[in-house]
């Protein structure tokens, strides 16, 4: 059964940051989804929806480049950053050396301030020194979540659940947070299971299909 997408109104391509046509993906003997036209602008925050097992994943790897489409055609015009379900935090290091870790793997800014201040923002500053495997959970989300706080204007965000673990405080920081990417000329695509307030105004992308 191919699910059924309602897609987003399509923008001029100079204008998109990505865009996929009639994008496919398939598991086992049939489509998890077909016929995905999609396009991400500036400014855009699309909240990705649909129910357990449905596609939502493995579109936003394959958006990402982390697993290949089975049809279709992918156009990247800004730089792409993926939060998957993992934190992808290495235990042995600090909360502070995480941080440069990454931002140096994403060829992001990190000074000495901006890397203080993406930790501050996140509430994470006196936990700085602490190695990740002493964190609890939620502090170990915002660990995976500072990156996100490092400038990248026009960037395309790809968050995989990225609320999961957070309490009422960090799901704030994390909503004003793409709320100020996309006023900045970024675009975020998002999955969650939540109801969340802030982003009611988000466009929705719905993906149905029988579960697995």
């Amino acid at each position: 059964m191919t699910p059924a997408l309602n897609e987003l109104v399509s923008v001029p391509p100079a204008t998109a940051l990505l865009e996929a046509t009639e994008l496919r993906s398939e598991r086992g003997s049939g489509p998890l989804f077909s016929g995905l036209n999609l396009a991400l602008r500036a400014g855009d925050c699309v909240w990705l929806r649909g129910a357990n097992g449905c596609g939502k994943t493995t579109l936003l790897r394959t958006l990402a480049g982390l697993r290949p489409a089975d049809g279709g055609r992918l156009q990247r015009h800004a730089p792409l950053r993926y939060l998957g379900h993992s934190n992808g935090l290495k235990d042995e290091l600090s909360v502070i050396e995480g941080l440069r870790f990454a931002a140096r793997w994403q060829g992001l800014a990190d000074d000495e301030a901006a890397v203080l201040a993406a930790l501050r923002y996140f509430e994470l500053l006196p936990l700085r020194r602490r190695p990740a495997r002493s964190l609890s959970q939620g502090q170990r989300r915002r660990a995976s979540l500072a990156p996100l706080a490092l400038a990248q204007p026009g960037s395309c965000w790809l968050l995989d659940e990225p609320f999961d673990a957070l309490d009422d405080q960090g799901v704030g920081l994390l909503c004003q947070l793409i709320q100020r990417h996309g006023e900045a000329g970024g675009a975020t695509l998002f999955t969650s299971h939540q109801a969340l307030a802030p982003l009611a105004g988000a466009r929705q992308l719905q993906l149905d299909g029988a579960r697995p």
